[in-house]
């Protein structure tokens, strides 16, 4: 494999506004930093949310499904000839290996799994996602290696996929500390947010049904039984007319906010009380980690997989089970009254860390 300056190929789908591109940009970030030539790869037109990172060349297939994106990633692999292929994301990953077989690629091919898939496959309708692990199975052998964000996501992909377990490495995302720290420090203008209101319970996450902001509406709502206190959702999603009906059902419209997606989360997260993950499944709740290292006191079900882990079984912060609005509620409450800092574990999700892992499991370093 060659040492100089390697041309790596980072494969996503779109720029949006999720926790998976935010890694994904600084890991591409990281990669550059290291000396990399890199290639950041979107296989279809989508709302950009992130800047590019200085130095990275940004290639857009622009097909309008991830499958259809294909013939495009042939035309590139073949073209272009990256030395190392990565990719991020069950359904990118099955697409750029038939690609990556069919263009004949010399390239050392590793892949990344974001999610738990027995979870995502449990609870997603689609016909496409329930097909994905007969794809999975005959495709992700083909890799040099696979890159697990958790070792709740490593173990599926052992229970599910039959991959050997020292195919997998465990690596958990990257955290840009550095960009954080200045982001948190932006003045935020918010009337919740001034000395002497209420404490904020902040949460933050696309409002599907995988981040479950209904039990935490419910158990916001026992909360506020208890003692004054504000929720605020940042985000946007496919079911924000149900989360708002549920708001207004509760008689709670002017003590919980949805002001959709922010830019900067992180000023929010400073200066909130209590940050809360509320999911039924992740993969590695990026978010999370973040809030810890804004100086936020965090709760978080212990769904699989990944937040039990970021919190070593509730040492930086309570863990209750999945859909139990009551347990959240006497989570927060207590968080309230005792807060548990978590900022010296974050400190442990650092770029340049994670970034030398990576390359390591790439074989550009020792």
């Amino acid at each position: 494999m060659p040492k100089k300056l390697p041309r790596l190929a980072l494969f996503t789908t779109f720029l949006g506004s999720g926790g998976a591109e935010r890694v994904t940009v600084n890991l591409a970030k990281g990669f550059r930093n290291h000396g990399l030539k890199v290639d950041l790869v979107l296989t279809r037109f989508g709302p950009q949310q992130y800047e590019i990172p200085s130095g990275v060349r940004l290639i857009n297939i622009g097909a309008p499904r991830i499958y259809a994106a294909l013939p495009g990633i042939i035309r590139y692999l073949r073209r272009t000839q990256p030395d190392i292929v990565l990719s991020m994301g069950a359904a990118v990953n099955v697409t750029v290996l038939l690609a990556w077989r069919l263009a004949r690629s010399r390239a050392h091919i590793f892949i990344s799994e974001r999610n738990s898939l027995i979870e995502t496959m449990r609870n997603s309708r689609d016909w496409r996602v329930k097909l994905l692990p007969a794809f999975i199975r005959k495709t992700y052998p083909w890799a040099d290696g696979i890159v697990a964000v958790s070792k709740g996501v490593a173990e599926d992909l052992v229970n599910v996929v039959a991959i050997p377990k020292d195919k997998i490495r465990v690596i958990y995302n990257p955290l840009d500390l550095e960009e954080l720290l200045v982001k948190a420090e932006q003045h935020l203008n918010h009337p919740w947010f001034r000395e002497g209101e209420p404490p904020v319970i902040l949460a933050a996450g696309r409002l599907t049904l995988q981040k479950d902001f209904t039990t935490l509406i419910y158990a916001f709502a026992l909360v506020h039984k208890e003692r004054p206190a504000r929720l605020m959702i940042l985000g946007e999603g496919k079911d924000r007319a149900q989360l708002e009906m549920l708001v207004r059902k509760l008689g709670l419209e002017e003590d919980v906010a949805l002001p959709g997606f922010v830019k900067n989360p992180y000023k929010y997260m400073k200066r909130a009380s209590v940050f809360v993950l509320s999911s039924k499944w992740e993969g590695l709740p990026n978010v999370l980690i973040e809030a810890m290292a804004c100086g936020c006191p965090v709760v978080s079900t212990d769904c699989p997989s990944g937040p039990a882990e970021i919190l070593e079984n509730g040492k930086w912060g309570r863990l209750v089970p999945v859909q139990s609005p009551e347990l959240l509620a006497k989570a927060i409450l207590e968080t309230l009254e005792s807060p548990i800092d978590g900022t010296e574990r974050a400190r442990q999700f650092t770029l340049e860390r994670v970034t030398k892992e990576y390359l390591r499991f790439l074989g550009v370093a020792e």
